[in-house]
């Protein structure tokens, strides 16, 4: 998915007469390390009547001087950028070894090199309240960041503040807001407080409308936004410089395009220089538009685009068709959850009790809207080549005849509430079914673990391993085993009731099964029992 958005932002001074403008430094082109692809950019000043000199200040930032040969009645910058807003994952970097929890300590030499980052330039002591309420533990570093980008954004009130400067941190911490620049700074500072190497960071911010409303909750944008923006930088190693935003306490991402980054925000002002004495008019504006979009799942093709393709469906089948050429499609949808996108269970991980969670609340959402007296199934799918046991799966069935197929939902048992029944609960389930239908209750069959392979199974593990404990990182066999001695071999996992209908009695008949030792032993394993009858070993089976 691309978004290309252009960013056109032009600051006007206005002198109530001519005067002489000195040279003016101007750091509003995107820095080397932005992350947001950047297509096109220019900068135009006025009056026109000027030398343009660029330059890279000691921090390698883009910067204009500009020099002005007459006195000038006026002083305009018009900035005009084109960035291609593709989706960046903030978390998408590695951490060195040494870095990978927090805290920890830079090599000397690389210490020796950032040293601009790690000087205290604000000396106040309010900052202790905050770092007793960082993470005092050690834990992974990108925990450890966002806890403490959070911290701050928790701690203060967003405020628009058109004073000159950057506050000090007390005054920040006294009032309880400040605008981005107070926000970055504090930041900054609490961060080289921990040890950590951290700058200040101006730029602009795009914030597009979403798509969809806000899953947290959260009031969603009216209109696409764009302004110029602070927050701050930490060095980590590995991963480079890691944006954070602390007045929304999230990581910069692709919205987050840096102009100047700097160790002090005095060296980031985007505009800097001086006239002679005059009255000034300031005025400025800042516009985003959406030059160019993908079709993406949240807002795809409108309906003349549709209709268009559609149509070249239409005539595409129709070549295939006179070719003989017959095409299928398979696949099936993949989610990921909005509120941890990162978590090991969306990128790595089979299962997790999260993962399932959201599972169940999906198919109880899929069966309220499409099967309302359907039937929610929670079972087994996919047996993938090389895994001990098949995938779970979830299924929503109803019928389309609008006929009810299951009348309580709420009688249904779920995998994410471990029951407290036992086999004998089964066993007078079962009973009750048979005498439903009127068969006797020799037509129900205990279902029996394989007591002769387990006790050999149990035969060639370790003398020393007590045999009805198991890790749970130990194998699936072991844990099963484990379960199955602390249970008894002997005690049945289910029971079965074998059945057909039978239209010329019109009724139900129980089918007797001959088993080979006389008992129904199922295949030995994890699965559901329902999936481990030992059918292969059934005689022929008589109606009764």
């Amino acid at each position: 998915m691309a978004i290309h958005a252009s960013i056109t932002h032009r600051t006007t001074y206005q002198y109530d007469k001519e005067v002489k403008i000195f040279p003016q430094v101007v750091r509003l082109r995107p820095a080397p390390h932005s992350r947001t692809p950047i297509l096109s950019y220019s900068l135009t000043i006025q009056p026109a009547d000027h030398f343009i000199n660029w330059q890279q200040d000691p921090f390698g930032n883009y910067l204009a001087r500009i020099v002005f040969e007459e006195p000038a009645d006026h002083f305009e910058v018009l900035v005009e950028v084109l960035a291609d807003l593709t989706p960046i994952n903030p978390f998408d970097f590695f951490l060195e070894e040494s870095a990978q929890k927090f805290p920890f300590t830079y090599e000397d030499e690389l210490k020796q090199q950032l040293q601009p980052y790690l000087k205290l330039t604000d000396e106040t002591h309010d900052l202790k309240e905050l770092l007793e309420k960082t993470p005092q533990k050690k834990i992974d570093t990108n925990d450890f960041l966002v806890a403490v980008n959070q911290l701050v954004y928790e701690r203060l009130s967003y405020n628009l503040r058109f004073e000159p400067g950057v506050q000090t941190c007390a005054e920040t911490l006294k009032k309880g807001s400040g605008s981005c620049r107070d926000f970055a700074f504090l930041l900054v500072q609490l961060l080289r407080r921990l040890g950590l190497a951290a700058r200040f960071v101006s730029g602009y911010l795009v914030q597009l409308v979403e798509d969809e409303d806000p899953t947290d909750g959260s009031e969603k944008l009216g209109e696409d936004f764009t302004d110029l923006h602070a927050w701050a930088e930490v060095y980590v190693p590995g991963a480079g410089w890691i944006g954070l935003d602390p007045t929304s306490g999230l990581f910069a991402s692709e919205g987050h395009i840096p102009l100047a980054a700097t160790p002090e925000p005095g060296s980031a002002a985007p505009i800097a220089g001086a006239t002679g004495k005059c009255e000034t008019e300031f005025s400025y504006e800042n516009v985003v538009k959406r030059v160019h979009e993908d079709p993406r799942v949240t807002l795809p093709y409108p309906e003349g685009e549709w209709d268009r393709v559609d149509k070249l469906g239409q005539e595409i089948d129709a070549e295939f068709a006179k070719e003989g050429v017959g095409l299928t499609m398979g696949g099936e949808p993949t989610f990921v959850y909005a509120k941890d996108m990162a978590g090991p269970e969306w990128n790595t991980e089979a299962d997790s009790v999260t993962k399932r969670k959201l599972s169940i609340e999906l198919a109880g959402k899929l069966a309220d809207r499409y099967a309302e007296r359907g039937l929610i199934w929670f079972g087994e799918g996919k047996w993938y080549p090389g895994e001990p046991v098949p995938r779970w799966a979830y299924g929503v069935f109803w019928r389309k005849d609008g006929e009810d197929l299951w009348g309580d939902r709420s009688s249904l048992a779920s995998p994410a509430e471990p029951g407290t029944y036992h086999i004998d609960d089964a066993s007078r389930l079962t009973q009750r079914v048979a005498h439903s239908l009127a068969l006797p209750e020799n037509a129900v069959i205990p279902a029996l673990e394989d007591i002769d392979y387990y006790r050999w199974k149990i035969s060639t593990l370790p003398s020393a391993e007590e045999v009805g404990e198991a890790e749970a990182e130990a194998s699936l066999e072991r844990r099963t085993i484990a379960t199955l001695k602390q249970r008894g071999l002997e005690v049945p996992t289910g029971f079965v009731l074998p059945v057909f209908h039978s239209k010329i009695r019109r009724r139900w008949i129980h089918s007797r099964w001959e088993l080979r030792r006389g008992s129904l032993h199922l295949i030995p394993g994890a699965s559901a029992m329902g999936l481990r009858l030992p059918l292969d070993s059934i005689r022929a089976a008589t109606a009764k």
